[in-house]
């Protein structure tokens, strides 16, 4: 695949962080070498030049900023889509009737 094929892929990732979820627009996504762990490169977000700047994409501008890759745990991972053009970043809360974690065992005390 060319250098020019592989730059119009966008993929929209859904996933779970501290009780939110977050949606984010990256451009190279793949399984991490750390085990249990998708990796995540080149985050893009709407321009700046823009009159109207959406606040949680404004959020996630800044805490994304300076990140080169991120690591996020599979199980954190709700979706992953591969989309023509990039959309609005933004998060949601995770209490919501959409999306349903992935049910996790609880930890039993083994003393």
């Amino acid at each position: 695949m060319s250098d020019k094929d592989q730059a119009k892929h966008v993929y929209r990732i859904l996933f779970h962080n501290q009780g939110q979820v977050y949606e984010v627009y990256a451009r190279n996504i793949y399984q991490s070498e750390l085990y249990g762990f998708v990796e995540i490169e080149d985050y893009t977000f709407g321009t700046r030049s823009q009159m109207l700047i959406d606040p949680a994409e404004d959020r996630l501008r800044n805490e994304f900023e300076g990140v080169q890759r991120s690591f996020i745990p599979m199980h954190s991972v709700v979706r992953i889509d591969e989309v023509e053009k990039e959309g609005v970043a933004k998060i949601t809360d995770g209490k919501g009737d959409k999306v349903t974690p992935f049910p996790m065992p609880v930890p039993r005390d083994t003393k």
